[in-house]
């Protein structure tokens, strides 16, 4: 029989779902997937920032490209935080949590050339995809197979694509590789 779901011991912060993972794996999930959520959220607004004021003469290209992307951040965003709620957590969801929590550098007011945009950017991706790099590593050694999956297939995935996508427009112009 299922019970009712019971609250952890963990500070009230991990709800017991049956979903067959022992509770202290869903807490160090839900931690490491808080982390990622922020920062997720950071670069997703970097995007929509980027999208917002870049200039030049790759304007149209990149203001285009910089939208799609804030979509599929977006879409990351709602997945890393759903992983949350069914791992029995709490996804972070307000502006001052994330400036709190988030390692990605805050981005100036003023507006940047196109090479800086993508610099950030490039730098941001490196960030989320160093730590699910180690989440996914940590995840799958602790049998959480789910929180292992979105980190790989879809995290890191969406990321390296995006920075292949990105990265190719400093070519040539002496920031790139």
């Amino acid at each position: 029989m299922i019970s009712k779901p019971e609250r952890a011991a963990t500070n009230g912060r991990v709800t017991r779902f049956p979903i067959a993972l022992d509770v202290a794996v869903c807490a160090a999930s839900v931690e490491n997937l808080n982390q990622l959520l922020a920062d997720t959220i950071s670069l997703r607004d970097l995007y929509k920032k980027h999208h917002w004021q870049v200039s030049g003469p790759t304007f149209y290209q990149l203001h285009l490209l910089f939208d799609k992307h804030f979509g599929e951040q977006s879409e990351l965003v709602d997945e890393i935080a759903e992983r949350i709620q069914t791992l029995g957590g709490v996804s972070i969801a307000v502006a001052h949590d994330v400036a709190e929590t988030t390692l990605i550098p805050r981005a100036p007011r003023a507006r940047d050339e196109a090479s800086v945009q993508i610099t950030r950017l490039l730098h941001a991706h490196e960030i989320v995809l160093d730590e699910a790099r180690a989440m996914a590593r940590q995840a799958a050694a602790a049998g959480d197979d789910g929180t292992n999956d979105l980190l790989v297939s879809d995290v890191i995935r969406t990321n390296e694509r995006q920075v292949w996508f990105i990265a190719e427009h400093l070519v040539g112009d002496g920031a790139g590789r």
